[in-house]
């Protein structure tokens, strides 16, 4: 990847949104929430968070350091996440103080199927009240085949497993490459966690909170350049995982 003259996220504060009527259903929620809150608590400070502290920006270095600000469930009926405006205002309509500095992050966890959207999860930024904002988009992937880390060791549920790797994805992009002008991607778009998007060098990563997660790799510039990363899905070895 090289660098685009953007900035990127020196810390974050993330607040998890959870849209959707069925997010007040125990049976649908289950362990996602409270997954969520851990995958979260943890990934702080974690060797996994530390893949992405490499990267450098017109405002300083990436930090692996995340407060968790807790979660909000908003039961009115959301939408899908082909309209990018649409998921800001649903951010705009749940966080009215934002982490003034452009370090916030309000990933987005709606209860509507994937159907036949060919992607699982996406992040963005955008402006809520004069302040630069990053947001993320997630679907349900509830029994969801497409987007399904087959996590058979952590003994998180299919439906967290699935969001925890993608939440994963997400996070690491927004971190290193968060808005325009952008910070780091390589020559086809692609950011540090699409170069390694579904590849896995362990069955889980620990986290210093004591939980584990299945997570897919991150690309690092300094791995594939000393050949000490593992291949990613074209044989480039440069993906990491902290372990």
């Amino acid at each position: 990847m090289t660098f685009h003259g953007g900035r990127i996220m020196t810390t974050a504060a993330s607040k998890a949104i959870f849209w959707g009527p069925s997010w007040n259903n125990g049976t649908f929620a289950g362990d996602k929430i409270t997954g969520l809150y851990s995958f979260y608590t943890g990934h702080s400070g974690s060797n996994y968070a530390k893949t992405v502290n490499e990267y450098t920006g017109t405002n300083g270095q990436v930090g692996d350091q995340l407060t968790y600000q807790g979660t909000v469930v908003d039961p009115t009926t959301a939408t899908g996440g082909n309209n990018t405006a649409a998921i800001l205002a649903e951010v705009a309509k749940v966080i009215t103080d934002p982490e003034p500095n452009g370090n916030g992050y309000y990933p987005v966890y709606t209860d509507v199927k994937r159907g036949n959207a060919g992607y699982c999860a996406w992040h963005d930024s955008g402006v809520i009240g004069g302040v630069t904002v990053q947001f993320a988009f997630f679907f349900n992937l509830d029994g969801d085949p497409g987007c399904d880390p087959v996590d058979t060791t952590t003994g998180h549920s299919q439906g967290l497993a699935a969001l925890a790797n993608v939440s994963a994805h997400e996070l690491e992009e927004a971190r290193s490459d968060p808005d325009t002008p952008g910070a780091w991607y390589d020559s086809a778009g692609y950011e540090n966690g699409d170069k390694c998007g579904w590849t896995f060098h362990v069955q889980s990563v620990l986290f210093p909170n004591g939980t584990s997660w299945k997570l897919q790799g991150e690309w690092s510039n300094k791995a594939y350049t000393t050949g000490t990363g593992y291949a990613n899905s074209s044989g480039q070895r440069g993906c990491v995982d902290g372990h």
